[in-house]
């Protein structure tokens, strides 16, 4: 195997998939899976045009992927915006796949990854965004586990923890990110919770409900960012929050706790709240602590942070997010939003303008550069 070659191929490739009409990131998939089967198939017999055979099975993978993302969204165009409560009669072939996807022969990590980029339709982009990892590390860690199963007989199914990760990040995905996935993910695990009885499952079921009712309310009519504290509760659904409030509280019951029982009950008290200032932050900061206790999550110190600011005053969610790494997404957010709070407006204007720069998204960007530019305009004025 002349993986030199291989190395010297892959640009040639990728611009003729590019010039065909595959946008970069779908072409840069494609070539990938491409390189994985010459991988698996060279040693044998390299063939006599190798460049052309690339071209020939990375083409076939992308249309391949687009054929199966279409059928998904057709999917997902069957599915209503608010879930019904009822659920389906029976297990679907999508959620089998979850679980042959998350073979006992993968880490978790790599399991979650590889079922997020081959049943959930990710790219290994957003993947990379959810797993807080540059986009090449992810990339390595997809191909390394497609390689460990490509000559496994999936027969195997992976274990309840891996897929309820995967469903999480694909309900996140589809909840704040640009492909809207989150419908889906809740009828899965509407699904997943009938035949399982688990209270881990029904925590996360009660969890995406509860975010799920915020939806109408997170963006303004021009498709701007709506913090949590200036939304217009009256737009949240009542029906999904009832329905995940219940869920959650017949979970709780099972005193067995896990993080997304932890992570249900923190928005269970967000929803609960009729007004931003009735926000009972004190609970709030008190189930963060179970969720780090339960999870060691850097994104759940750092959520920690805020509500503590909220509970216990700016200075001291300054003090907590001290601790922190400052690289972490949304660290720089959320320390302008309390330099603000503790009065330091021109320091909150700087972060924010750099928080905006360093934004995963362009209602963040420009939600962060709305607030960089308010604050600036009252040290003018």
């Amino acid at each position: 195997m002349d993986e030199a070659l291989l190395r010297t191929l892959t640009p040639t490739v990728l611009g003729i998939l590019v010039r065909r009409g595959a946008d970069f990131a779908a072409a840069e998939d494609a070539v990938q899976d491409a390189l994985i089967e010459a991988l698996r198939t060279w040693p044998d017999e390299v063939p006599r045009d190798p460049q052309g055979w690339l071209i020939t099975v990375a083409w076939r993978k992308f249309l391949d992927a687009t054929r199966a993302e279409t059928s998904r969204r057709q999917r997902e165009e069957r599915v209503d915006d608010e879930p019904a409560p009822e659920p389906g009669a029976a297990v679907d072939d999508t959620l089998q796949l979850y679980f042959l996807c998350a073979h006992p022969s993968l880490t978790p990590a790599s399991a979650v990854a590889l079922t997020l980029r081959a049943v959930g339709g990710l790219t290994t982009r957003q993947i990379a965004q959810a797993y807080l990892v540059p986009e090449a590390t992810m990339a390595q860690r997809i191909s390394r586990a497609k390689k460990t199963v490509s000559g496994v007989r999936l027969t195997r199914t992976g274990d309840l923890t891996t897929v309820l990760r995967v469903l999480y990040l694909v309900f996140n995905e589809g909840y704040g990110g640009s492909v809207d996935l989150a419908a889906e993910a809740i009828r899965l695990t509407r699904q997943l919770a009938v035949g399982t009885h688990d209270e881990e499952v029904a925590g996360l079921l009660a969890l995406m409900l509860l975010h799920h009712a915020r939806r109408p309310a997170r963006t303004g009519s021009d498709g701007s960012l709506v913090p949590l504290a200036e939304q217009d509760r009256s737009r949240w659904n009542t029906r999904l929050i009832t329905e995940g409030v219940d869920i959650l509280q017949t979970a709780l019951t099972g005193d067995r706790m896990g993080e997304f029982q932890a992570q249900a009950a923190i928005a269970a008290l967000h929803a609960d709240a009729q007004t931003a200032e009735e926000t009972d932050w004190v609970q709030i900061v008190e189930w963060y602590d179970e969720l780090v206790r339960l999870t060691g999550s850097p994104v759940a110190r750092l959520n920690r942070a805020v509500a503590v600011g909220e509970a216990d005053g700016a200075r001291a969610g300054l003090a907590a997010l001290a601790d922190l790494d400052p690289a972490l997404p949304r660290y720089t957010a959320v320390s302008a939003y309390l330099h603000e709070r503790d009065g330091d407006a021109a320091g909150a204007a700087r972060l924010y303008a750099e928080a905006a720069r360093a934004a995963a998204s362009v209602p963040e960007r420009d939600h962060l550069t709305r607030q960089a530019a308010r604050l600036n305009a009252r040290l003018r004025g």
